[in-house]
């Protein structure tokens, strides 16, 4: 069975018309003779939409609870089996009970079964819009489908409407009905809002457009360019012109709307280095994403043919090139990449950037002509290449020669071991000085270097050339395998040093020293430093050192590698040669990016503190506007009632009236306390006095904002004493306890129980534990009760500005104790405060439980204390 067709209509905000063109388009489908059934279409009240629903076959809705209003009924859909379904809102959260969780499931499977869908779905709901969605609107969609389910669709139209018009639509009540209208115009339906939603709306569709293109132009081997938007691709080796070709592709990416900047860097296929700076590639990557555009590194051995490529696989409309940094002449090997891409190009435009380093010369590490084979195998080498053409004369002389085309191998034989063990230059010795002894002794006339018949000059001639071209060969093959071996050691290391700064802390802490020892060890350097200075007039400061005596100035190492205009990597120990320093480059640039990881860390944090304090202070306000109001009002309108001339108060009367004073005195200073003591802990003020101290004298006092007989007290006077600071203690015991008293059921009461504990490991702890028997907190909730300016549910009796257990826990923690919630046997929630015992060790009578007491093992309700 073919899997049936899906359209969709895209929308960049409601009311653009998604609906009303989809039923359109049913009526066009059903005049040509398709079967065509409504499985779900919302009219959202507007009229014009339900008259054009008009004249088609609907399938009942599938009956739900009267709050959802009824679900697409699939089984009924699927019985029918039409042509074509018409199924609204793809993004729909299927009412509970539902086969599939999300309609556009239920969309899957009528696709699934042969039938062709019409679905709508709007920008704001595609998964992965939703952060942008939400910072542009400030409202985080609540209904999303999956990006890959609009991908796949056969057709995604756009419904477009501009956004004056839109508001336009809005108000005339075509929309939402009127009483909604001026609360739409205020917050979603904003212009900006509507403009950003229809530009996201229109590049998503457009990117959509693009895939469908390059799909067709691959399936049909189409290989020319297509200029449907402008492309701009820009080659960069790493060299130091990059930057300026960067800005240059960047301003003619901007030139129209929709330009497109790709930046491109050809890599050695065979994976040797090349002239590229790791640290410039570093940060023209960075400058290009800082433009908007891409970065691609693309494998090849020929860079004119590779960009070429890449451009017409991203259908490029235009090529930036810089001006080359060749020599004049160095032309002789070949026209360069320029010219090469300009003659290729086809119909896609290059544009030949001039810089400031165009003909100063590559500028390159030069490759070493002599490989570095070590002194022996150099000496041996030249004793081959020298000697051994004589001994084989000596040899060949006492036999009288072999022939003169024997011979000529024989003496090319030596020139080839010359090249295999020594390198390019004693080989060419061997092949000079082997040519002069076949021209000496085996060439007529012999013991002359003169040669008689033509055909040995020509002999002798080839000789030297092939003697010469098979050292040369051999020499290359063995300096490319040297380079090889290099490349694959640089790839270890560099494969290392990132799984060293992958595996740091995220701040960068620590990583830094391990980096620059292992700088330090790689390169065997005595020291290593990382050096700072905010601006070219002020000192090098120390950022990470290692080893012994670090530089503390570039000029104090024997190497240094500036990373930016203000960092540099500073190395002491020995020079290194030209071929290290780029390995070095990548080090620092590595080292850079793990300090402005650190720093951009610490602004995080920063930014995070100063978001919590920007809420607390928000917070502060609501609760000095609403919380600490009614204990004023009540304040004063008791003042009022006392001084008001015209009555006269009986003694009783009176008597509440300043109770009330009194009450609403002390409930404002609790709050204003509560708030004082945020305060400190906000700003890190808070600092406690601690002292050996017994909770039998501290928890009493505790309970003198709470009814006494609301509280049972179980505090052993056999506990060992605790570490605190008495006050702050005092002020974290009455807030739990006040908190517990508010949440308790009627008649019943509150239970503060104390025990020592013995943990296997740490140190010996004392527990106080606050039992109440109220509604409890869910599990994944307890966290949040203690954060400020929060409560978990609605406040029974009494006000606060949800303080009390955040100023609780942060006085504790402070004292180097835990405050933790947990859940009372039977129902409730037990506060459960930790303190360290004042001698580390919780002493107590013979014959006591080692370990504590285990609070799950006995009613907290039970009154009688436990032995410790």
């Amino acid at each position: 069975m073919a899997r049936g067709r899906l359209r969709i209509h895209l929308g960049a905000a409601p009311g653009v018309g998604k609906t009303y063109a989809m039923l359109a388009e049913a009526h066009r489908r059903q005049a040509r003779g398709t079967d065509v059934v409504v499985g779900f279409v919302e009219d959202h009240g507007r009229a014009a939409t339900a008259a054009l629903a008009e004249g088609l076959e609907t399938v009942p809705r599938r009956p739900t609870a009267p709050r959802y209003g009824g679900e697409l009924d699939l089984d009924a859909v699927l019985a029918r089996r039409p042509r074509l379904a018409l199924v609204d809102e793809l993004a729909h959260t299927n009412a509970p009970g539902s086969r599939n969780a999300k309609r556009w499931q239920d969309v899957e499977e009528l696709l699934a079964a042969g039938i062709d869908v019409l679905s709508t779905v709007n920008i704001q709901h595609l998964e992965s819009l939703g952060d942008v969605v939400e910072g542009i609107t400030g409202v985080r969609p609540r209904e999303t489908v999956p990006d890959e389910v609009v991908r796949r669709a056969d057709q995604i139209e756009l419904a477009d409407m501009d956004p004056e018009a839109l508001r336009r639509r809005l108000a005339h009540g075509n929309v939402y009905p009127p009483e909604r209208v001026d609360a739409a115009l205020a917050h979603y339906f904003r212009l900006g809002n509507l403009t950003a939603l229809r530009e996201l709306a229109l590049l998503w569709t457009a990117d959509r457009a693009d895939e469908y293109l390059q799909r067709y132009r691959a399936e049909q081997g189409i290989e020319g360019t297509w200029q449907a938007r402008e492309r701009i691709v820009v080659g960069i080796t790493g060299g130091p012109e990059g930057a300026t070709l960067i800005r240059r592709a960047g301003r003619i990416a901007a030139r129209g709307a929709g330009g497109e900047l790709l930046a491109v860097h050809i890599a050695r296929a065979d994976g040797l280095a090349g002239s590229g700076s790791p640290q410039a590639l570093i940060e023209q990557r960075t400058l290009v994403e800082s433009l908007g555009g891409t970065f691609h590194t693309v494998l090849g051995d020929d860079p004119a043919q590779g960009l070429l490529d890449f451009a017409r696989g991203v259908n490029a409309t235009q090529i930036v090139l810089g001006s080359s940094r060749r020599k004049p002449w160095q032309y002789i090997y070949g026209p360069g990449v320029g010219v090469t891409v300009t003659r290729g190009s086809g119909d896609i435009d290059v544009h030949m950037v001039t810089h400031e380093h165009a003909a100063a010369g590559r500028g390159r590490i030069p490759i070493r002509r002599v490989t570095d084979l070590g002194r022996t195998r150099t000496v041996a080498g030249w004793l081959i290449g020298i000697a051994g053409p004589l001994l084989l004369a000596l040899v060949l002389t006492q036999a009288h020669g072999l022939g003169l085309s024997t011979d000529m191998l024989l003496f090319l034989s030596v020139t080839v071991c010359a090249a295999l063990v020594g390198g390019l230059f004693p080989a060419i010795a061997a092949a000079l000085v082997g040519s002069s002894a076949l021209n000496y002794f085996f060439t007529p006339p012999v013991h002359t270097f003169t040669i008689a018949a033509p055909e040995n000059i020509l002999a002798v001639g080839i000789f030297t050339a092939v003697g010469i071209a098979v050292a040369t060969v051999v020499d290359v093959a063995a300096r490319r395998s040297h380079q090889a071996a290099r490349s694959q050691a640089e790839a270890r290391t560099l494969s290392a040093l990132a799984g060293t700064v992958l595996r740091g802390a995220p701040t960068g802490e620590g990583v830094l020293a391990a980096l620059l020892e292992q700088v330090r060890e790689v390169f065997q350097q005595d020291a290593a430093a990382l050096l700072e200075r905010p601006d070219d007039r002020s000192p090098w400061r120390t950022t990470a050192v290692t080893g012994e005596h670090p530089p503390a100035r570039p000029e104090d190492g024997d190497v240094d590698v500036q990373v930016g205009e203000h960092l540099a990597l500073v190395l002491r120990g020995r020079v290194l040669p030209a071929e290290d320093r780029r390995l070095l480059g990548a080090f620092a640039a590595q080292a850079a990016v793990v300090l402005e990881r650190r720093r951009l860390a610490g602004e995080a944090a920063a930014a995070r503190r100063e978001a919590e304090g920007n809420r607390i202070r928000t917070a502060l306000l609501a609760a000095v506007s609403h919380d600490l109001r009614t204990p004023l009002a009540g304040i004063k309108a008791a003042v009022t009632s006392l001084r008001a001339e015209d009555v006269e108060w009986d003694p009783a009367d009176e008597a509440e009236l300043l109770a009330g004073i009194e009450a609403g005195a002390d409930r404002l200073d609790h709050l204003i306390n509560n708030l004082l003591d945020m305060s400190r802990l906000q700003t890190g003020t808070v600092t406690p006095l601690l002292q050996d101290t017994d909770l039998d004298e501290v928890v009493p006092y505790a309970l003198g904002g709470v009814p006494l007989e609301a509280v049972a007290l179980d505090v052993p006077e056999t506990l060992p004493m605790v570490r605190a600071d008495a006050g702050l203690l005092e002020r974290s015991l009455a807030n739990l306890i006040e908190n517990a008293v508010k949440y308790r059921p009627d008649g019943s009461q509150v239970l503060v129980k104390a025990d020592a504990v013995r943990p296997a490991r740490g140190p010996h702890l004392v527990e106080l534990r606050i039992v109440d028997r109220g509604p409890g907190v869910p599990e994944h909730a307890r966290e949040r009760i203690f954060a400020p300016f929060q409560r978990y549910g609605d406040a029974p009796r009494g006000a606060g500005v949800g303080l009390g257990l955040a100023v609780a826990r942060g006085f504790v923690e402070a004292m180097g104790g835990t405050v933790t919630a947990e859940d009372t046997p039977g129902g409730g929630l037990t506060m459960v405060v930790a303190l360290p015992a004042a001698d580390g060790r919780a002493a107590g009578p013979a014959g006591s439980s080692p370990t504590g007491t285990d609070p799950t093992d006995t009613d907290p309700t039970d009154r009688k204390a436990e032995p410790v």
